[in-house]
């Protein structure tokens, strides 16, 4: 029993490992600051323009988008497209699970939390990883999601990638290689990509939906500076002249 019992551990340790191994693919940082809220604002935006027409938000309201500095008419003018919708409804969409499921293989799933589920950096490299596929129904693949059921949205403003493999002895290194600009990229003459307006749009996306996976964690974090600053300024002085008053009699 204990032998059988050594060796379910030893398996259960190795799991996260095997997890770490199968994974090659080397993510790109995300340059994630909740606190830049133009930033947010630009996020939300393109998430309310281009994310929220399949993908739902069930677990945010609209009305939230006040802690980013929005007043309810800008919300309104900017973010809602429906005459119904309500500035304290959530974010939800019409389309029905079933017809997403026919058309894309898979329902949309819902984007209120995807960045605590994925992490920032996977969402980063994969709204910068598509490429064209023509063995794909949608036409597209993505380097961060083999076999994507999702097209590419946004290609109008990357342009389109190729998928090129290069072998290094018995090593395979994929790359990406934008043949055709889009209204955010630029190829020069030589062939070289400037991708900077785009990975910039794409990090402003990225950061909005780190927000709304957590849209409480800056208040949180400026109570918690409050509360230190109390504890230091205030309460430890109290301590300690409390410390002397007890101890001032032993020697």
């Amino acid at each position: 029993m204990k032998k059988w019992m050594s060796k379910f551990l030893i398996a259960l340790l190795a799991l996260p490992v095997m997890a770490m191994a199968n994974e090659d693919l080397a993510l790109d940082k995300a340059p994630i600051n909740t606190h830049d809220f133009e930033s947010l604002q630009r996020g939300a935006k393109l998430f309310t323009n281009y994310c929220l027409n399949c993908h739902s938000a069930g677990y945010m309201r609209y009305n939230r988008l006040q802690d980013l500095g929005l007043t309810e008419q800008q919300i309104k003018e900017n973010f809602i497209f429906s005459p119904d919708t309500k500035t304290g409804d959530l974010m939800k969409v019409a389309m029905n699970p079933k017809d997403g499921k026919e058309w894309l293989g898979a329902p949309p799933p819902d984007l209120t939390v995807v960045s605590r589920s994925r992490g920032a950096d996977w969402l980063y490299t994969y709204l910068r990883g598509f490429y064209r596929d023509s063995s794909r129904p949608t036409g597209w693949n993505n380097v961060a999601f083999d076999k994507v059921g999702m097209p590419h949205v946004l290609f109008e403003m990357q342009g389109d990638q190729v998928l090129q493999v290069e072998k290094h002895g018995e090593h395979e290194v994929k790359k990406l290689k934008l043949v055709k600009a889009g209204s955010l990229t630029r190829l020069a003459a030589d062939g070289k990509a400037d991708t900077a307006e785009y990975d910039k749009m794409t990090a402003d996306l990225v950061n909005y939906l780190v927000y709304m996976g957590e849209p409480s964690q800056n208040k949180r974090e400026t109570i918690g500076y409050v509360v230190v600053l109390f504890l230091t300024l205030v309460l430890l002085p109290l301590a300690y002249l409390l410390k002397k008053e007890y101890w001032k009699d032993v020697h």
